[in-house]
């Protein structure tokens, strides 16, 4: 049973740090610990010596990274919405396996500081259960879709089981990685966010009967929507300020706390003066490559530069070449599925996606891997 007092100590790489040593950490000169470790203990330190204010790095996975200041009140109030959405907190146990360094990690932190939950931090590494004793239990946890694909293949759906929700964020949910959390019980939210909102501000069901493909706004949020379709949020974690996102969104006919995530309106391919929505396509090749026998194969599409089009729609898969046939057997499915200028004019391969130090895709460095620098950067969102 989880205790019901307020934990005085955390576990970090397998370490244990009192609260109290904590407050007082100078640096841990000559300790025994990596930089990392050395970081995270550090803004534990100011967290529980009351700092107001924190600098934080965006993502990167949409252009370059850039510094922004939050307010603690900002984290605190973010940290209360979700965890009396998912009714968890006091005595509960989390596991901390994300960058902490980044938004995702960093709210986890203050989301067991604020609600008294203990903490079991490990390095965000692909197999975090690999770093902590095989019958460790946990209530919550938070992992990037890479993270949750190799817990399952390396048989952890066990030690999941037992918590009482899970939260996936930082990239994008592909089918096959649906598919696979289709036989989990635990309730796992896909969380739609961004540093500016002090992560999530609205999660959507991926397993069991309330699945959806709509995500719901956390209670106390406004959204709206520009003249481009696209969605501004502004609440409490926002300072009140109206933050407007480059995200195409579709509400919920009788409810606008419900919405569809459709894409970004700035990662549009110009083929020959028509644009094509990247993202519409990367998920009709997901699905397609999976009912094909391909699934777990990742892909996304961009736009290559091309002297006739000027810019040429372009599909680029993980792993190693299709056979001749089946990569013909693909491409004739998608010309069924899509319009005539959004289906792919070239496949290429990538031996592995990179990703950012947050988890998410990097498309600009795995297109300069694969040998495909050329392309127009400005739509690899």
């Amino acid at each position: 049973m989880p205790a019901t007092t307020a934990p005085d100590s955390l576990l970090l790489n397998g370490r244990r740090y009192r609260y109290a040593d904590i407050q007082e950490y100078p640096g841990h000169a000559g300790a025994d610990i990596n930089g990392y470790e050395a970081r995270i203990l550090d803004f534990c330190r100011q967290w529980l010596n009351g700092v107001q204010e924190f600098v934080l790095t965006t993502s990167g996975s949409t252009g370059t990274p850039q510094p922004i200041t939050l307010r603690r009140s900002q984290l605190v109030a973010s940290a209360q919405r979700t965890m009396s959405h998912l009714g968890l907190g006091l005595g509960q146990r989390m596991l901390v396996c994300l960058n902490c360094e980044f938004i995702g990690g960093l709210m986890m932190l203050v989301r067991a500081f604020e609600h008294g939950l203990h903490l079991t931090i490990t390095e965000p590494v692909a197999d975090p259960f690999a770093w902590v004793p095989e019958d460790a239990e946990f209530d919550f946890g938070s992992f990037v879709p890479l993270q949750l694909r190799t817990v399952l293949e390396h048989g952890h759906a066990p030690q999941l089981e037992r918590m009482q929700a899970i939260l996936i964020g930082g990239a994008a949910v592909d089918y096959s990685l649906t598919q696979l959390a289709q036989g989990l019980r635990v309730p796992l939210y896909h969380t739609y966010g961004m540093t500016e909102t002090c992560s999530h501000i609205a999660l959507r069901r991926l397993n069991g009967p309330d699945a959806s493909a709509y995500y719901r706004v956390l209670p106390g949020l406004h959204v709206e929507q520009d003249a481009r379709g696209c969605l501004a949020i502004r609440g409490d974690v926002t300072s009140q300020e109206l933050i407007q996102t480059n995200d195409l969104v579709r509400f919920a006919e009788h409810d606008h706390h419900l919405f569809e995530w459709l894409g970004r309106a700035d990662f549009v391919i110009n083929s020959g003066g028509v644009k094509v929505p990247a993202e519409k396509v990367e998920q009709v090749l997901e699905v397609t490559l999976a009912e094909l026998g391909h699934l777990g194969r990742r892909a996304f599409v961009t736009g290559l530069p091309d002297e006739r089009l000027g810019q040429q729609v372009t599909a680029v898969v993980e792993g190693e070449p299709l056979p001749e046939a089946a990569e013909a057997e693909v491409l004739a499915l998608l010309r069924e599925r899509l319009g005539r200028y959004e289906v792919p004019r070239a496949v290429h391969y990538a031996a592995q996606f990179a990703q950012t130090a947050s988890g998410k895709l990097d498309r600009r460095r795995t297109l300069h891997a694969a040998g495909l620098a050329a392309a127009d950067e400005a739509n690899q969102g």
